[in-house]
């Protein structure tokens, strides 16, 4: 009997699929450090990012 793979929870928690199979994260680098960041990037950072095609396919094997 083969086994059934697990979902990454943290992953499933950082990333978000779209209607459309697509996979969004978030900006990098907005954690800390934010006193040196300009509000205009820091305000950028809220947006969603669809990730590249190839990291996709990595991703989507872990989310199922």
């Amino acid at each position: 009997m083969i086994m059934k793979m697990k979902t990454r929870k943290s992953i499933t928690k950082r990333f978000k699929i779209t209607k459309n199979g697509k996979i969004m994260r978030r900006l990098t680098g907005l954690d800390h450090y934010l006193a040196k960041k300009s509000g205009e990037r820091g305000r950028r950072g809220r947006k969603w990012i669809t990730v590249s095609v190839p990291e996709t396919k990595k991703l989507k094997k872990l989310l199922r």
